[in-house]
């Protein structure tokens, strides 16, 4: 916890703001399920249901914190469940195969839910040998996931016209750029003597940011691709 009282309360302020973020996207997104094709309104079903799990998990995590308590689990417990939404989301809108969509979630999938596993061990732990360890080890997967992002993404420009193409590339950049973010914050009670208010402040920023931004953020990118979809495809 924050001894700070500016700080802590700007963390407070921080939770709050990412509590009201994901419970109002999850509305919206329900109001938009409908205004895209049948066969991606699943990838916008996962939206709503990624923000939705997110909006519950801030306000525990919200709530905690206003009682002088710091949960980790909260976050780690949302990040297993909707970050291979965050996944599947991408996968239905590039335009895949059947067959090819199903063989990327069969590796992505476990790899993402292998990476935040992972990380969890050294989050929670006060030992910075420790921390290391886990960081290196949730990088691995988290390496290979990238790597398979940027593959997909290479032959989405290749086959895609230039708007879906350039929606796509969006989507993409917004959630491997906000996902680089997640290891920067996660070190930063190694870069600074713990405990430390401004690690501790920026700790808990730099998630809730990167959170907002790879799941609201993210959910509307993915929902301009649809509807891009939706328009230039017959139904």
């Amino acid at each position: 916890m924050i001894e700070n009282p500016d700080l802590n309360l700007l963390v407070y302020n921080a939770l709050s703001f990412g509590t009201a973020v994901m419970l109002g996207a999850f509305v919206y997104f329900l109001t938009q399920i409908s205004s895209v094709a049948k066969k991606y309104r699943s990838s916008i079903a996962a939206s709503a249901v990624v923000v939705g799990i997110a909006g519950y998990h801030y306000y525990r995590i919200w709530s905690g914190w206003s009682n002088g308590e710091v949960n980790e689990g909260y976050r780690y417990a949302d990040w297993l469940i909707t970050v291979p939404l965050l996944i599947v989301e991408l996968l239905i809108v590039l335009g895949t195969s059947a067959e090819r969509r199903k063989s990327l979630m069969l590796t992505l999938v476990p790899a993402t839910a292998l990476m935040v596993g992972l990380g969890y061990p050294g989050e929670v732990s006060t030992d910075n040998g420790t921390k290391w360890l886990f960081w290196v080890l949730a990088m691995i997967p988290f390496a290979y996931i990238l790597m398979v992002l940027v593959k997909e993404l290479k032959e989405v420009k290749a086959r895609e016209n230039a708007m879906v193409a350039g929606l796509i590339t969006n989507a993409t950049r917004i959630l491997l750029i906000t996902w680089c973010v997640y290891p920067i914050t996660y070190l930063f009670p190694v870069f600074f003597d713990y405990p430390h208010d401004g690690a501790e402040a920026a700790r808990q920023l730099g998630y809730t940011i990167a959170d907002i931004t790879a799941k609201a953020g993210y959910g509307l990118a993915v929902l301009a691709i649809a509807k891009a979809r939706s328009a230039s495809e017959p139904s």
